[in-house]
């Protein structure tokens, strides 16, 4: 079923959220990854966290992390209009992972602030640039490369 969105004139307006569990823990004991995404843009955040972590420890997180906005749209598994997005998201966010861990044989909780950095800088067919470009009006700089 296809949902439409309204333009949104403020960024992080409306945004979906879901979560990937069952990661192993490392250094840091996360055990989640806490997705959040920008529905107009696709900019995503990929916070780690701990499935014991309670409503007012994400309320504490999101704010610090973003501000308030109007209105959030919770993936669940009864309404797959709203976690469509956030499932695709998620997929090439585990793609990414696997990748990173194979490759630099590190634990997925180092490599997340990385993961977020290349995937708001990839490019995205949906919006015909990368998130960081609909969000910033440019992509984003690297220090490498």
């Amino acid at each position: 079923m296809s949902q439409n969105i309204e333009l949104s004139e403020w960024k992080w307006e409306v945004i979906n959220m879901d979560f990937i569990t069952g990661l192993p823990r490392f250094r840091w004991q996360y055990d989640s990854i806490w997705v959040i995404i920008d529905r107009m843009r696709t900019s995503a955040h990929f916070l780690p966290v701990k499935t014991t972590h309670t409503a007012e420890d994400y309320a504490k997180l999101y704010l610090r992390k973003k501000g308030l906005c109007s209105k959030v749209n919770l993936s669940t598994t009864f309404h797959p209009q709203t976690d469509g997005q956030a499932e695709r998201t998620i997929q090439t966010l585990e793609d990414m992972l696997r990748a990173c861990v194979i490759d630099f044989k590190g634990t997925w909780d180092d490599h997340l602030p990385l993961i977020e950095f290349a995937y708001n800088n990839s490019y995205h067919s949906s919006i015909q640039m990368a998130p960081s470009e609909a969000i910033y009006g440019r992509r984003c700089r690297s220090p490498i490369g």
